[in-house]
């Protein structure tokens, strides 16, 4: 039977597995998609660091087995990121956070989830499709200056 995934706010002591989570994330989802130059520019400018430490209050974190193996944050009606250790994957993991999330919207009488990933993630779309989320909107992702699409989803939070 598998472990349950327990959902909870992010604690100053989960800084250094976050910053372990986003690491992997980064090498096996973003880094093959992106130009050496936007690569370096990651690190340089400690980007990861940066989000991690303005954010950390307001992370759901997820654990399996006493382990944090994910996280996410929201802005207002915005899911701002999620993100799943290889260890994490494919147990509900990310289901668990996205409720987690919503949950959080809907206690502020927020009626419409948003959030983003790019083409080329197909697993996240496959995930946000499967919970409901419709497609809205394609553009260009600026962020990464590496000639990525980015997809908007939507989703209505009300019954």
């Amino acid at each position: 039977m598998p472990s349950p995934v327990t959902i909870r706010p992010a604690r100053r002591e989960d800084r250094a597995v976050l910053l372990a989570i986003l690491a992997e994330t980064f090498a096996d989802t973003w880094r093959p998609q992106l130009s050496a130059a936007a690569i370096d520019d990651y690190h340089r400018r400690r980007v990861a660091e940066t989000f991690v430490d303005t954010v950390l209050p307001a992370f759901l974190v997820a654990e399996l087995d006493g382990a944090v193996v994910g996280f996410g944050n929201r802005d207002a009606g915005f899911v701002d990121s999620l993100h799943v250790a290889a260890a994490g994957r494919r147990r509900g993991v990310a289901r668990a956070l996205m409720a987690g999330l919503e949950a959080q919207m809907r206690a502020d009488g927020i009626a419409l989830a948003a959030l983003e990933t790019d083409t080329f993630n197909e697993g996240s779309q496959r995930l946000y499709l499967a919970l409901g989320y419709v497609e809205v909107a394609r553009y260009p992702d600026e962020e990464w200056n590496s000639g990525l699409t980015t997809i908007r989803y939507e989703k209505s939070l009300t019954p």
